[in-house]
């Protein structure tokens, strides 16, 4: 008896699980209901009236609104455009954060600090600077100004620091000593790469891609002066709004707002969903 309640004492108490019948402490009440708040003011709110907006003429002014062959053209340019810089920032800006966690070399403290320049660089002023650089008047010889290839090349600007600084941190806390086991049996650098460091690393691109696409299909000042904004050519989803709110057709702006909205939601889940795939598979 004696060594059975030994035995008992001994053994671990059953762990309750994370979330199952917890009850919120006062101030814990306290601060979901101040965080409700604000994001509700902040999102769901606004959010809100915007569908509210949308519906005013009716589903099939919506429609209407929506199948209207300018502002298809501006929808399939500003997704298309959005989902190729996308698909360029998860390459190029793994590799750059993977130069600057993994590698020594003149400059690089200075490179680390010029990649966050596109976040406090007005876009207006940017699409100023790509104009001087890629317009007419190009000292390198590459007139792209009032083409699609400016607003790709203006959407990677605007975008290219989402995915360096959602990598940069997962990767600098990546444990060598796990590529170094896998080395030692035999694994190549591929293997070690896809099976070892890329799903750790895949939440955080999934992350940085969701904001890069979300950015993108948003932007504006950067193509103003860039793109030229010519219909059913170079205009984008933002351009287009602005034009029925400055027609004073709210409800159209709101419609055009309600679809970008739905697109950006359907990418953000397809991201997440890709992203759980490949870390199972890791």
């Amino acid at each position: 008896m004696a060594t059975a309640t030994v035995d008992a004492a001994a053994r671990p108490a059953p762990r309750r699980r994370a979330g199952s019948g917890t009850t919120l402490t006062a101030g814990s009440s306290l601060g979901l209901g101040i965080a409700i708040t604000w994001f509700s003011l902040l999102v769901l709110i606004p959010l809100s009236a915007l569908v509210v907006t949308a519906s005013e003429r009716g589903w099939s002014g919506y429609i209407e609104t929506i199948t209207n062959p300018q502002t298809m053209a501006a929808v399939r340019l500003t997704v298309g455009q959005s989902l190729l810089v996308t698909l360029i920032n998860v390459v190029m800006g793994t590799l750059i954060a993977w130069v600057l966690v993994r590698d020594r070399f003149f400059g690089k403290a200075a490179l680390d600090v010029i990649i966050d320049i596109p976040f406090a660089l007005p876009t207006i002023v940017a699409g100023l600077v790509l104009l001087g650089l890629y317009g007419p008047n190009s000292p390198l010889g590459l007139d792209w100004a009032y083409s699609d290839r400016a607003v790709m090349l203006a959407l990677a600007f605007v975008t290219l620091p989402f995915i360096v600084r959602t990598v940069q941190p997962v990767l600098g806390e990546l444990d060598h000593d796990v590529e170094e086991a896998a080395a030692s049996l035999g694994a190549g650098r591929l293997t070690i790469f896809r099976r070892v460091i890329l799903p750790s690393l895949t939440p955080a691109i999934c992350a940085g891609a969701a904001l890069s696409f979300a950015r993108a299909i948003a932007e504006y000042g950067s193509l103003v002066l860039l793109s030229g904004n010519k219909p059913f050519e170079t205009e984008v989803v933002s351009v287009r709004v602005l034009s029925f709110v400055e027609n004073g057709s709210t409800a159209s702006a709101a419609a055009l707002a309600s679809l970008m909205l739905a697109v950006a939601l359907v990418v953000i889940v397809l991201l997440d969903v890709l992203q759980r795939w490949v870390s199972r598979r890791g």
